[in-house]
C-alpha cells in the first residue's frame, strides 16, 4: 500500500512539474530615451509652450521658428530677440499679437545653445551661435 501511495505522488509530482510553464523570461528594458541636448532643455522650458514642440509656433499669436529668415538669417537679430524680446514686428510678412518676453535672464552659453538648437531643428539647417556672439550682442545692448 505504501508503494501504491508513493507512485502516486510521484506520478502526481511528474505531471504537475510537465505541467508548469515555462518561468517566463524577463522582458527586455525599454531602450533609453536619447539623451536631450542642453538646448533643447531650455527650448523645453522657455520656448514650447508659444512656438509648440514642433516649432510650428500659435497662428496669429505666436510666430513659427521653421524656415524663417528671423531664424536662419542674421545671427545677431536672432540674439537680440532673446536679449530684448520682441513686439510689433511681422514675421515672413505675418503679423502677431503676442508679445515676445525679453529672455536676458539666461546665461550667454544658455541662448547660444538654445539658438543652436533652434537653427539646426524644425527643418532649420543654420550655422551654430556660440556664446561668445551673445557676450557681444549682450555687451550691445
Amino acid at each position: 500500500m505504501k508503494l501504491l501511495i508513493f507512485l502516486v505522488c510521484l506520478s502526481t509530482t511528474i505531471a504537475v512539474a510537465q505541467t508548469k510553464k515555462p518561468a517566463a523570461k524577463a522582458s527586455p528594458k525599454p531602450a533609453a530615451a536619447p539623451a536631450k541636448l542642453p538646448g533643447q532643455l531650455i527650448y523645453e522650458q522657455n520656448c514650447l509652450t508659444c512656438h509648440q514642440a514642433n516649432g510650428s509656433g500659435v497662428p496669429n499669436l505666436n510666430p513659427p521658428l521653421r524656415g524663417t529668415d528671423w531664424v536662419n538669417g542674421d545671427k545677431t537679430r536672432l540674439i537680440n530677440v532673446i536679449l530684448k524680446g520682441l513686439q510689433g514686428q511681422e514675421v515672413e510678412g505675418d503679423a502677431y499679437d503676442n508679445a515676445m518676453p525679453a529672455h536676458d535672464f539666461l546665461t550667454d552659453d544658455q541662448i547660444a545653445d538654445v539658438l543652436t538648437y533652434v537653427r539646426s531643428n524644425f527643418g532649420n539647417k543654420a550655422s551654430a551661435i556660440t556664446a561668445e556672439e551673445v557676450k557681444s550682442a549682450r555687451a550691445a545692448k
